[in-house]
Parts: C-alpha cells; structure tokens; sequence
C-alpha cells in the first residue's frame, strides 16, 4: 500500500479565468483520456466562467457553493452531489463558505449516478 497526499498546501493556485481562492492538486493523469484532481476553493473563491476543453464532472465532496452552465441558470451544489458538464460547455462555480471538489476530466465519461432534478437559485 502507499498513502498520498492531495491537500490544498501541495497543491497549484489557478488565477485563469479570473478564478480566486481556487488551488488545485492532480492526482491521475492516465491517459489523454482521463485526469483527475482536486478543487479547493477557498471562501469567497470562483472557478471562472469557460469552457470545458472535455466532459466534466465535479464532484463535491466537502462545503457547498453555486454552480451554473451554458443554460446561465444557477444552482445550489453540495457535498455527496456533482455537476455535469459536456465538452465545450461554459460554466462556473462560486462559493461564499468554501468547497472541495474531485474533478474528474475525460473524453467519453459514463456517469453512473442518479440524476437529480435542481431547482434554480
């Protein structure tokens, strides 16, 4: 067994796209097809608004924020949910207490879980 580590101190602060408080750790890079890191936003942080260069999902895993998508409308994310977005899709994400997010990037992601119906914020 081995043991890693994808804290926030060991990971990157990402300035693009206007984001703030935004750091980011990679944690697999496999193939061209699938990376995968975590997110952490700090209070008052963006991921700012662009587009995704593959298929996205955000899983969020600690803290809550405001997700939104090309559709412009904006949606309350939580831990144990995820956000979705297809390749070249523009979004963001917001947090006024700060988030933790897996991100997983790829080509062709088959999403397993139950889609959830969102009320807009």
């Amino acid at each position: 067994m081995k043991i890693y580590n994808f804290g926030k101190d060991i990971g990157q602060e990402i300035k693009a796209f206007d984001s703030k408080n935004l750091i980011m750790t990679g944690m697999i890079d496999a193939t061209d097809k699938i990376r995968m890191g975590c997110m952490h936003v700090d209070a008052g942080g963006i991921v700012g608004y662009h587009q995704a260069s593959v298929s996205q999902l955000f899983a969020v895993v600690a803290g809550e924020g405001v997700v939104k998508g090309t559709e412009d409308k904006e949606y309350r994310i939580k831990a144990g949910y995820a956000a979705y977005w297809e390749e070249g899709e523009w979004h963001e994400t917001r947090t006024e207490a700060g988030l933790t997010a897996i991100v997983i990037e790829g080509v062709a992601l088959n999403i397993k879980m139950k889609e959830e119906e969102w009320q807009a914020h």
